[in-house]
């Protein structure tokens, strides 16, 4: 059907209307339907992701993370059964934490040594904890948009995750993927998160090798830095030590080697060194991938590296444990409901807050062995 322009009769000159496409037919219901059905992702079985998983597939990999993620029940009882097959593959990484203060330079530094591991034949995973809004829930999950060229690296595998306000929750579905990426052939899995709070501890929880990545030339580096967080470094690297920052970048090395002295001995025998790079001119980053090298060596000449990794594998049983039993008594039938009345009791001065929890744990107790 055309359609007639009146802007195209010849007394308006230099006017020119094209006609009109015809109007399409509208989409049916059966339609939809058939593209929904399509579209919808099929869960495979466990031994079919496993297979996927050793193959090396990072589509099916992907979707496994994806299961260990979610809380639904038919996703995590296929995601542990996944996990179990992938145990026997799983150990052979050398996995690193990595954190420090937003603007430091984590992501540049991460896409510069990422580039020089995949550029030597490695295969790298890069875990990244994304803080999550507490008042929206929502997440930025922005590391592959700022590690462009290692998102399209064949040998790098970039997965963001949420933590959505449950940092134990995230913390143990990150230990999970570790062993998914490891049996899917990664020998080196970055954790990065950021850090301002205790997502440092966890991490470090979970990795051989910590490292803490700091700027200078923002006032007294030291300033704000937890001692908790250079205890558990095994590493400092002063970034952006590049132009007018070089200098600046020496001075706060020092600063930091002079803290360092005060702590006591680490466990493994090696001494923390500072570092000084500039990620962004691909300067010194090497010598940073040497230092891991040499504490991977070191501590598994001495057995540390070992003992640390079943002393993880205990500590995260037993967090386990803990976070099981947390869900269990807060979602339990009878718990559930008499939450807001004993906590209106607490707040109105009519019970105190030890009656109140002992009392809802003897309800937990009591539907437990009733069961």
């Amino acid at each position: 059907m055309s359609y007639h322009h009146p802007e195209n009769d010849p007394q308006y000159i230099g006017l020119n209307v094209n006609a009109g496409i015809e109007k399409p037919e509208a989409v049916s219901a059966d339609s939809v339907k058939r593209f929904l059905k399509k579209g919808k992702r099929q869960i495979l079985t466990s031994e079919e992701y496993f297979d996927g998983i050793i193959r090396g597939n990072i589509t099916i990999l992907s979707q496994a993370v994806t299961l260990i993620e979610s809380n639904k029940p038919e996703h995590q009882k296929v995601a542990q059964e996944i996990i179990i097959k992938c145990l026997p593959h799983a150990g052979r990484s050398v996995r690193l934490g990595i954190t420090g203060v937003p603007g430091a330079g984590k992501s540049t530094f991460i896409e510069v040594l990422g580039k020089q591991i995949t550029g030597a034949g490695g295969k790298l995973a890069v875990l990244a904890i994304d803080p999550s809004s507490e008042r929206s829930k929502g997440s930025i999950l922005g590391d592959k948009t700022r590690m462009e060229e290692l998102s399209s690296d064949p040998n790098a595998y970039i997965r963001p995750s949420p933590s959505a306000g449950s940092l134990g929750g995230v913390a143990r579905k990150t230990r999970e993927i570790i062993i998914l990426c490891e049996a899917a052939g990664f020998g080196t899995i970055f954790i990065e998160t950021v850090g301002v709070g205790q997502s440092e501890t966890v991490v470090h929880s979970m990795v051989d090798f910590f490292l803490l990545i700091q700027i200078a030339g923002a006032g007294d580096e030291l300033q704000g830095i937890k001692r908790g967080i250079m205890e558990m470094a095994d590493a400092i690297v002063i970034n952006k030590a590049d132009k007018d920052n070089y200098e600046k970048a020496q001075l706060a090395a020092a600063q930091f080697r002079n803290a360092l002295h005060l702590f006591p001995p680490t466990g493994s025998g090696w001494t923390p060194p500072v570092l000084t790079c500039s990620a962004l001119e691909n300067a010194g980053v090497q010598e940073v991938w040497k230092v891991v090298n040499e504490y991977v060596t070191m501590t598994n000449g001495n057995g540390y590296f070992q003992n640390r990794r079943c002393d993880q594998a205990k500590y995260w049983m037993y967090e386990t444990i803990n976070e099981t039993l947390r869900n269990n008594f807060y979602q339990n039938h009878l718990v559930k409901p008499r939450l807001s009345h004993y906590e209106k009791m607490v707040l109105t001065n009519g019970m105190s807050s030890f009656i109140a929890a002992h009392e809802l744990l003897a309800t937990y107790f009591k539907s437990v062995r009733n069961e």
